[in-house]
């Protein structure tokens, strides 16, 4: 499956290289959730939420009124996950609150329903990152994927060493993820071509696209074309 994302700053839809650099902006949100209807679902990620510089909690809730979504972006507390949910998000992407100075924060993933979550593991340099990409863990994603499979139902796995650079990913990260547990992985960071996508497809794993989507270097026509085969 294609998942179309929608990153949102100050109430306006972007696009960043590695995290920091606004690439670009593009249609206000509802118009852009409308170009993206023919995809079953959309990835909603609130970027300053994510960074502690404020929310675009009313764009996301009425995104998630119109579509269905899985919401990230600085999700931190178990109140701010349920009151999502409790009003049309899908699922909720959890990054950085997953995590403690001791390793899985099980007392806060133990509070939310496991099939109403996904964990983010977005990894640089072979480390997962949180809190906006600006710290590092001592964990890797394949150390900790099969001990966090109890409290989600799928894993976004973001190759932050080329997101939002256009020049691919690692297809065999991806492998290694995929081959690390049976969940869901959903593919993020530096997908730019049409056989990227089909080889995450081969090994069961889901591509979120955002970059090659928005400059046009993925025609829209063509993934909700694409989208439509896979899902045969």
């Amino acid at each position: 499956m294609i998942i179309p994302c929608i990153d949102l700053m100050g109430g306006k839809v972007v696009q960043l290289r590695q995290g920091r650099e606004k690439a670009l902006e593009a249609e206000p949100p509802l118009q852009m959730l409308a170009r993206l209807e023919a995809f079953p679902e959309i990835q909603v990620i609130d970027l300053d939420a994510a960074m502690d510089q404020g929310s675009n909690n009313a764009i996301v809730r009425e995104l998630a009124s119109r579509a269905i979504i899985r919401a990230g972006g600085g999700i931190r507390t178990v109140d701010r996950a349920i009151d999502l949910l409790d009003n049309g998000v899908y699922r909720v992407i959890i990054g950085t609150a997953a995590f403690s100075a001791e390793g899985i924060n099980i007392a806060f993933l133990e509070a939310l329903p496991a099939e109403r979550v996904m964990i983010a593991l977005d990894s640089r340099a072979g480390k997962i990152v949180i809190k906006g990409w600006k710290e590092a863990t001592r964990f890797s994603a394949e150390e900790v994927l099969a001990r966090l499979e109890p409290y989600c139902s799928g894993f976004l796995c973001t190759y932050v060493d080329k997101e939002g650079m256009l020049q691919g990913t690692d297809l065999n990260w991806f492998r290694r993820l995929r081959a690390a547990t049976k969940h869901e992985i959903t593919a993020a960071g530096g997908i730019t071509t049409i056989e990227e996508i089909r080889e995450l497809a081969k090994i069961g794993v889901d591509a979120a696209l955002g970059m090659a989507l928005y400059t046009g270097r993925l025609p829209l026509p063509d993934l909700a074309r694409m989208n439509r085969e896979l899902a045969r």
